[in-house]
């Protein structure tokens, strides 16, 4: 959503009223998934009592199903409202990505064939927390999104799906007990710590590489000033070998991602301030 805003001060279209409804409606979508995963998780037998982790509310018996479920749609209902105000101002495609992205949430790991338990969950995380989200919130102010934006989602995705890998990482053993053949179950504790580190430094060379080529922006490649916060991260997926050190990657990568964001959005700001001069 801060990439999406820049990209849109840097045309002349900025207006905050898009950038708090995209803001309120992501954060909803958000929400909802994270309340639909806790209840289709705790169904499917796949939140232990051994679990590391925050504790799940339907597996710990301290929310019922039903009520999460309410929860779940209640939150998606606030998303869809601010989907139809954006739509009015830009057009219905804002309306075909949010129902996108709530049919992607409902069917992660709920439904009869959840996608999050067929080792496909990094690659939705990379489209749909990345380019969709990226292109879709510069699209919110005035309807159109260049494709340079779209292609800033890709590392925006990327250090997304990295907080997944993470989040896997750190269940695998459990994953594999109970049946959710995520990512990392699939590929072992070796390739997914590969796949950890690449997508974290993958999304620095790409932001460097196209800067350098033209496509965007040079002064997106303010956001690889994250890269210092790389190390520290890596490091502890090398190391790790139980759930509980595993678990500081998740927060670590989530700052990391924050932190790139932030950095990428002020360098699109600031390129249309030394434009100016």
């Amino acid at each position: 959503m801060l990439v999406g805003g820049a990209a849109a001060y840097r045309a002349g279209a900025f207006d905050p009223m898009p950038l708090l409804l995209t803001l309120i409606g992501s954060l909803a979508i958000q929400v909802a998934a994270n309340f639909a995963n806790d209840a289709s998780d705790a169904q499917r037998g796949a939140d232990p009592a051994d679990r590391v982790g925050p504790p799940r509310m339907v597996a710990s018996g301290q929310i019922r199903g039903s009520a999460m479920w309410t929860a779940c749609w209640s939150a998606i209902a606030i998303a869809a409202v601010c989907g139809v105000i954006l739509a009015m101002r830009v057009g219905p495609v804002i309306l075909w990505i949010g129902a996108g992205s709530v049919v992607a949430l409902l069917t992660y790991v709920g439904g009869p064939i959840p996608y999050g338990y067929r080792g496909l969950g990094e690659l939705f995380v990379l489209g749909f927390f990345g380019v969709l989200a990226t292109g879709g919130s510069r699209l919110a102010f005035d309807g159109t999104s260049p494709a340079w934006v779209w292609l800033m989602g890709i590392p925006v995705g990327m250090l997304a799906a990295a907080i997944l890998v993470a989040n896997n990482l750190r269940d695998r053993e459990i994953d594999a007990r109970v049946g959710k053949n995520t990512l990392a179950v699939m590929v072992g504790e070796k390739r997914a710590r590969f796949l950890y580190g690449g997508l974290l430094w993958g999304a620095m060379l790409f932001t460097a590489g196209i800067a350098a080529i033209g496509i965007a922006p040079e002064l997106v490649v303010a956001g690889v000033g994250a890269a210092g916060l790389i190390p520290p991260l890596t490091r502890i997926s090398g190391v790790a070998i139980t759930s509980h050190m595993y678990a500081p990657l998740l927060g670590g990568t989530a700052r990391l991602h924050l932190v790139y964001g932030i950095l990428l959005g002020v360098g699109i700001v600031l390129d249309r301030v030394l434009r100016a001069l």
